[in-house]
């Protein structure tokens, strides 16, 4: 599916670096305010242990993860919104991406300079969650001065969409962010295509250094503190995940890992949530030709998620033949489910859940 999240932040917080850990694609990174022009792009594989254990259960060809895109945008700077640093450009950037991941630097590195002179994450939140309003509040301010050139003429449904932005503009005024506003149920029809900064989905990424990262050291605790329980904050020490993603040998990852304290990359992690934050989940097909996750907004219906498949899947869908991941583990086969009674048949109302190991019926 076509979804993808931004990285932000601003310039020398490791971003880049954390991008790089986690896409197959490298970008080059720089201790230098404003060193890169244009966006980079990166196709994400969604860590899923579930596949490698179905794998051991059907002993297929291979294994196909499930994936997501990631836009690593250059570092912003207090007045990019009036065209400081990469200024529009790279607003405009976010402007296409479907959630945002807005890493915060919580290290100290007398070789790395910040551009605000100190390292202070919740001040670099601040900055940037402005940057991203003062946009949102040109766009908002545009759209009323069009709608009330139709309220004119009478037009009632224009009158309405005023009087809802209008909320919107008073919450962006007060340094608020449009998915927090004080609106009606239906305003948010007024702004559905206007691609809001500030009305998208944030992942918090605190970038620690080596020695923080099994705890939070003060910086994140200021973070939290700021942003509450209810915000989603991920700890990741980005140089030490460069480190671990540089080693091919999985045993070596591994060792790496058991030494830092951890059990897993910081950024398995992280792309799940990123995932997650997208509204996706993943169904499995398994075969002896390969094991394969299925990317699926959440919710939807069993013909439609075929049709992720292929068209014909969803065109002629018949019925979906499902088994619950966890019984699949349980009993080892698709022949031992069934006997179990655990064999599931689902019609064109089925809301696909995630985990489900499914066979398309169809005929087209």
């Amino acid at each position: 599916m076509s979804l993808n999240c931004g990285i932000i932040g601003l310039t020398n917080t490791g971003k880049t670096t954390i991008f790089n850990c986690m896409s197959n694609t490298k970008a080059q990174s720089s201790n230098y305010a404003f060193s890169a022009t244009k966006s980079n792009i990166g196709i994400v594989n969604v860590p899923d242990p579930r596949l490698y254990k179905l794998d051991d259960l059907v002993k297929s060809e291979k294994v196909i993860p499930a994936t997501v895109e990631i836009v690593d945008v250059p570092g912003l700077a207090k007045g990019a919104s009036e065209g400081e640093g990469v200024g529009n450009k790279f607003l405009a950037d976010i402007q296409q991406t479907d959630s945002i991941i807005h890493v915060l630097r919580c290290f100290d590195d007398e070789n790395l300079a910040h551009i605000e002179g100190s390292v202070d994450p919740v001040r670099d939140l601040e900055i940037v969650d402005f940057e991203l309003q003062v946009r949102d509040l040109d766009l908002i301010v545009r759209k009323i001065e069009r709608l009330e050139k139709l309220t004119k003429s009478g037009d009632k449904d224009a009158k309405k969409g005023v009087a809802a932005l209008l909320k919107y503009k008073a919450h962006l005024e007060n340094f608020g962010n449009a998915r927090t506003a004080p609106v009606d149920d239906g305003d948010e029809f007024y702004i559905k295509d206007m691609q809001l900064l500030t009305e998208k989905t944030v992942l918090y990424v605190c970038n620690v250094d080596d020695t923080s990262v099994t705890f939070d050291n003060d910086y994140v605790k200021k973070v939290k503190e700021f942003l509450g329980e209810n915000e989603n904050v991920i700890v990741v020490a980005g140089e030490l995940e460069a480190e671990i993603s540089e080693l091919e040998d999985e045993d070596d990852r591994l060792e790496f890992l058991t030494d830092a304290g951890l059990e897993e990359p910081g950024v398995n992690r992280l792309v799940r949530a990123a995932y997650d934050a997208l509204n996706l989940q993943s169904f499995f097909t398994a075969g002896p030709k390969e094991v394969r996750a299925w990317t699926i907004k959440k919710g939807m219906k069993a013909p439609e998620a075929s049709g992720v498949i292929h068209s014909d899947l969803e065109r002629g869908f018949i019925r979906a033949e499902v088994i619950k991941y966890d019984d699949f583990i349980k009993y080892g086969s698709e022949q031992a489910v069934k006997e179990s009674g655990n064999f599931h048949v689902e019609g064109k109302n089925y809301i696909v859940d995630d985990g489900d190991v499914m066979h398309i019926r169809f005929n087209v």
